[in-house]
């Protein structure tokens, strides 16, 4: 190599390892074009001695791990015509903390000395400021890419203008604002994706102009007539249609209503068309799409549509685009497509939530056997046995849940990476060839008929197995006994079926567990208490089984740290009640779940999972599908706990929900419990409580139900407060209790009025409206039964003009 190189091409060329200052490289001072992009520089920076190029014209440092700081080199580099730092990331799932950085003030640099630029693409860079205005001066760009790069501010509007731009890309910056300007048909923009930011305003008629227009992306913006609203809204333009040279159209996650316009026939040109997730209806022909004979990315689904294909006697006569993408949930189909038939090249099948009755048609077992990675037929009304082991070979996601299917658990390929079938009717064992799936992260067969014993293998077959769902079927025996300790399980339930023996002591392995439901077996155990060193455990529900014993002691006070609910009724435990609970402290903006994200061949696939709790509210099994992180609950009912109410609990402040009834407890209730400002149900009952009911508990202004009956509690039941407003079965069993709403008490036990405070009376209610317009209420009658815990209560309405007036009522009532 000598001095006099001008151009040195070296992407794509298997390159690995860190790239330093003192490479021989930078001995070419003469260099003019150099790119190394598509290797692996294993994170290192980008070298300070970049600038030892001062010729350079074209710098392609692309898609090769690059990290750190972008040098301020770089922005001296004044000849440079073309430069792509783009894309220095690892698939969808990259980690944040190693991505390529920008300073803003690097950024002005470049952007103001680079004044020859033609091409610059720095996406997936974090530069995290404003657009510099200056960039509207770079007269020569025909391309700018900045996607994902955390840009924020009003994108500068003069730079649709630049009389040479044909590529604009500015996708994926969620704080970036910014609107269509009015176009001219001088334009020559040929790509114009403006996806997942802010832009606001509308989609001018004049856009119609760009005669050269082939991608158009504007999938979950905020374009509307104005800027109150969160998405495209109103019908889809018909001049679309106009668009003859349009390849790719994207309309995604937006408002949309109407029909599609008949025009988009005239797209014959299309190969990508993404219209889910909008309101559009009306009923689609295929043949509206048969025209563009390169179409092979369409997604219809979650809309209104419905979606009707022709029949023809033989498939074969009929010319039918190759597929790689079909979306068609949610579009009323009545039947499997006919034109699925001949599909070779499907990558992703997605026709979930139809109306497809019957059994899986034969065929479809013989499509696209090595190329689809997606299939989900979910929420349909399909039955009959499935083939005892899937025949698509490189299969990564299957989604089989919510029909009728029967028989054998279908074996998926070991490349699978999430498998849901619940709520079918699958029987039999789960088949031991399951434990070759080792990079699966999300597998959910709960709600079947299965049982047999589970597989050992679940505890550790998939280090990176994240849910676990296998509740409401018939396992029998123990649990898989070796979780190892790279588990990567946030979320077990094996609840509602027949396990027994003792819980893996290895289950302290799994180190990032946060849900953990055991409830409604057989299990035969102490209280697990060693579970206490899991640093983020949030939810344990161990319900209904055969758990015995002296719950012992904390042995730090950091057990248990970010626990929120405990449920532990329904078994034998006894002695005092533990103090399991040294602080609990809670988001409550926010609900609980489970995130599972992969890679499908570039495409970010994202499956949230919301916890849920079954929680005893006064006799009655209240199911939450969805809970927010700031609600927090203890149920320790129906066991043999004895001795008093610790003091301790009334320093739980967040507690939602407390039911520690049908237990041996004694003594008073603790004044103390007046402190649980947040407090929604309280059941005391069945105990051997005495001593009169304390006058702090009318602190307790959220109370939608309250409990103390069958103990043996006397005296006045607090008056003028909230405690009247529930029946008198709240009470009952307490012979010598009185007052409303049970009968008079004498004279001698007049009851006294509420505690009133300044901080009370003013405080408490804004506090009392604030939940009122926020949250819900169930109904009114035995107490103000309130939709406890912020989970899933419906609020209509009627809802809404109901917690206004219950809100003054209870006002009224309280600052009597």
């Amino acid at each position: 190599m000598t001095g006099h190189v001008i151009g040195l091409n070296l992407s794509s060329s298997y390159l690995y390892g860190s790239f330093d200052s003192n490479s021989s490289l930078f001995s070419l001072v003469h260099l003019q074009r150099l790119s190394l992009s598509d290797n692996n520089f294993n994170y290192s920076q980008i070298p300070s001695s970049i600038r030892n190029f001062p010729s350079l014209t074209h710098l392609d440092l692309s898609a090769s791990f690059f990290s750190g700081q972008v040098p301020s080199e770089v922005s001296h580099l004044s000849k440079l015509t073309y430069l792509d730092l783009c894309c220095n990331i690892e698939g969808p799932n990259y980690d944040p903390q190693r991505l390529l950085k920008l300073q803003p003030s690097d950024m002005r640099s470049l952007v103001q000395n680079l004044t020859s630029l033609e091409t610059l693409s720095l996406s997936f860079i974090n530069i995290s400021s404003i657009i510099p205005v200056s960039l509207t001066n770079l007269s020569f760009l025909t391309s700018l890419n900045i996607k994902k790069c955390d840009l924020f501010g009003e994108f500068p509007v003069r730079i649709f203008n630049l009389q040479n731009l044909k590529v604009l890309s500015v996708r994926y910056n969620q704080d970036l604002t910014g609107y269509f300007p009015e176009f001219n048909q001088s334009s020559p923009l040929i790509l114009l994706k403006v996806a997942f930011t802010r832009f606001f305003g509308t989609i001018p008629s004049s856009i119609g102009k760009l005669n050269s227009l082939q991608e158009l992306d504007v999938a979950q913006c905020n374009f509307s007539k104005g800027i109150s609203t969160s998405y495209l809204t109103g019908p889809i333009p018909s001049w679309l249609g106009n668009f003859t040279k349009l390849v790719y159209l994207d309309f995604s996650f937006n408002h949309l209503n109407g029909s599609i316009p008949a025009s988009f026939s005239n797209l014959t040109n299309l190969e990508i068309l993404y219209l889910q997730s909008n309101n559009l209806s009306g009923v689609v022909g295929f043949q509206m799409f048969q025209k563009a004979q390169n179409l092979y990315q369409l997604q219809l689904g979650s809309n209104s549509l419905e979606f009707v294909t022709e029949q023809f006697s033989n498939i074969m006569d009929v010319t039918v685009q190759q597929f790689t993408v079909l979306g068609l949930s949610i579009c009323n189909l009545k039947e499997f497509p006919y034109f699925l038939r001949n599909q070779t090249k499907l990558e992703r099948l997605e026709i979930a939530g139809n109306k497809i009755h019957g059994e899986v048609p034969n065929w479809m077992w013989n499509i696209s056997k090595e190329t689809l990675i997606l299939v989900d037929i979910t929420d349909n009304f399909l039955s009959g046995e499935l083939p005892v082991v899937i025949p698509w070979v490189n299969l990564l996601c299957l989604r089989l849940s919510n029909n009728i299917f029967h028989g054998r658990l279908p074996v998926p390929p070991p490349s699978l990476l999430e498998y849901g079938a619940t709520n079918n009717k699958f029987t039999g064992e789960i088949s031991p060839l399951l434990c070759n799936m080792n990079s699966l992260l999300y597998l959910d067969l709960s709600k079947n008929n299965l049982s047999g014993t589970l597989p050992q293998c679940l505890g550790n077959f998939s280090d990176g197995l994240i849910l676990l769902l296998l509740g409401s079927n018939s396992f029998h025996g123990m649990m898989p006994q070796s979780f190892n300790n790279r588990s990567s399980l946030r979320m077990i339930d094996v609840s509602h079926n027949q396990l027994q023996g003792q819980l893996p002591r290895s289950l302290a392995n799994c180190v990032i567990l946060e849900y953990l439901v055991l409830s409604n077996n057989q299990f035969n155990d102490v209280f697990p208490i060693w579970l206490g060193t899991l640093p983020e455990l949030k939810l344990l529900a161990m319900p209904h089984n055969e758990f015995y014993g002296v719950i012992g002691q904390s042995r730090t006070n950091i057990d248990f740290p970010r626990l929120r609910i405990l449920d532990l009724s329904y078994n034998s435990f006894k002695g005092e009640i533990p103090p399991l609970f040294p602080n609990i402290t809670v988001n409550k903006s926010t609900y609980m779940y489970t995130y599972v994200s992969y890679d499908l061949n570039g495409v970010s696939i994202v499956r949230s999972v919301a916890y849920s709790i079954t929680l005893a509210i006064k006799g009655l099994d209240l199911h939450y599908s969805k809970i927010q992180e700031g609600f927090a609950a203890i149920d320790i009912s129906s066991n043999k706990f004895e001795g008093t109410i610790p003091e301790f609990v009334g320093n739980l402040k967040e507690l939602h929900s407390l039911n520690i009834s049908s237990n041996i407890l004694n003594g008073s209730i603790p004044s103390s419990l007046g402190n649980l400002r947040n407090l929604e149900s309280l059941d005391l009952s069945h105990n051997m409580l005495s001593g009169r009911i304390p006058q702090q508990l009318t602190r307790l202004t959220f109370l939608g139900n309250f409990d103390v009956s069958h103990n043996n509690l006397t005296g006045p039941i607090p008056q003028g407060t909230q405690l009247t407003s529930f029946n008198s079965t709240s009470y009952e069993g307490n012979p010598g209790l009185c007052g409303d709403p049970l009968p008079k008490c004498g004279i001698q036990e007049a009851p006294q009025p509420p505690p009133s405070t300044e901080e009370d009376s003013d405080s408490g209610s804004a506090q009392m409206l604030e939940f009122d317009l926020k949250f819900g209420l169930a109904g009114i009658g035995s107490g103000f039964v309130v939709g406890v815990v912020l989970a899933d209560v419906a609020i209509t309405r009627w809802h809404e003009l109901f917690l206004k007036i219950v809100g003054m009522v209870r006002l009224t009532v309280w600052k009597r």
